[in-house]
């Protein structure tokens, strides 16, 4: 076994802790645009913060990342936190604003730059133009796993799932100003990278490995992390992480959808999922497409339903478990955030106010006690 593949043998001690990372937009509060300052802001932190901040391939964003809890709700408190902290520094010293959403709603690849780390420069190399398109947001979540086998059998399972954590997460359906159609437009614009989408079936952990060590043997990838499937294994970690859904505005949002991945990586034990990959790679396109509203192919009886039924009928399946995790309350708000998902809400924004107004009022979620403060 490789080393880079070794599990990390605390997942077992803590089996099904959650952990979250958020990636948040800077903005300029002059006209609005994306502020290429993450260096500013990273150097401007304290001490306690440095852990839980990184960059991100583009410098108008910084990720935010918790640490490992028990329940989704201790892991919400902690984001929450680091949002406020984060605003702090954002707000307080460098006169930014912070915003979260799939896609900043108006800017163009003209007003974005590269991050300046190592790893940044490796993917701008690789990636070329690609790497200077809009910069697009997303929450990853993370589930402790017990053991590799464990792991990979969650991941072969939650594959006809992940479309419908991406319809329920849909958060950036405007594009260069405009509405582009999509209620996640965030997909296609990271689906133009490589080794992006959804991961195949690989029924063991020594098959993942192996496919691992084909790219980096090739030198396709410098390293594991390179793989950008809709969710993926951490062994460093000892997590399987969910990387599908766009990042949410509000943290009740970032709750409910860790609460149904945490489920998801909790029920591990079930049947994998078998569907064909061109029946999920559809319905993942419908998801990003339509959102709540798409109708999609159920694997398992090979009928079309609408994305409102499937993504009830999962809620009910997770709840037992939700149950035993403790996160009955998070479930309960992915079932209001069904009914009212971030796309609609900034589409409804748009009607009254413009799409102009969106990265105003996408700033006005980020920390609402604190933007009122400042007001």
């Amino acid at each position: 076994m490789p080393e880079w593949a070794e599990w990390n043998p605390a997942a077992a001690d803590r089996p099904w802790t959650v952990g979250i990372e958020e990636e948040v937009l800077l903005l300029d509060p002059l006209d609005w645009s994306p502020a290429n300052r993450v260096d500013d802001v990273l150097a401007a932190l304290p001490e306690h913060l440095v852990p839980h901040m990184c960059a991100e391939t583009h410098a108008c964003v910084v990720e935010l990342r918790t640490g490992p809890h028990g329940t989704v709700r201790e892991a919400v408190d902690e984001l929450r936190g680091l949002r406020d902290d984060l605003n702090e520094v954002v707000v307080g010293r460098l006169g930014l604003r912070a915003a979260v959403a799939g896609t900043h709603p108006t800017a163009a690849g003209e007003d974005v730059q590269t991050a300046s780390g190592a790893r940044y420069r490796e993917v701008e190399s690789t990636m070329r133009a690609l790497a200077h398109r809009e910069p697009t947001m997303a929450q990853h979540v993370h589930v402790a796993m017990p053991d590799a086998d464990t792991a990979v059998r969650a991941l072969d399972r939650l594959r006809g799932a992940l479309p419908l954590l991406l319809a329920l997460s849909a958060n950036s359906p405007f594009w260069r100003g405009a509405d582009s159609g999509f209620a996640s437009m965030r997909t296609p614009l990271f689906g133009a990278f490589p080794r992006t989408g959804m991961p195949r079936r690989f029924g063991s952990y020594a098959a993942y490995v192996r496919t691992i060590e084909q790219l980096l043997h090739t030198e396709a990838i410098p390293e594991p992390s390179f793989v950008w499937w809709d969710a993926r294994l951490q062994p460093r970690l000892g997590t399987l992480e969910v990387r599908i859904m766009d990042a949410q505005s509000r943290t009740a949002d970032v709750g409910a959808l860790a609460a149904v991945v945490q489920c998801l990586g909790r029920s591990a034990g079930v049947e994998s999922c078998m569907a064909a990959p061109e029946l999920l790679a559809e319905n993942r396109f419908l998801a990003a497409r339509d959102g709540m509203r798409a109708e999609i192919v159920d694997p398992a009886t090979m009928q079309r339903h609408s994305m409102v039924k499937c993504v009830a009928n999962l809620l009910v399946a997770c709840a037992p478990v939700a149950c035993q995790l403790d996160c009955e309350d998070e479930l309960a708000a992915a079932a209001e955030l069904a009914i009212a998902p971030g796309d609609a809400r900034q589409r409804e924004w748009a009607r009254h106010d413009g799409a102009g107004a969106l990265p105003a009022r996408l700033a006005e979620q980020f920390a609402p006690a604190r933007e009122a403060a400042v007001a």
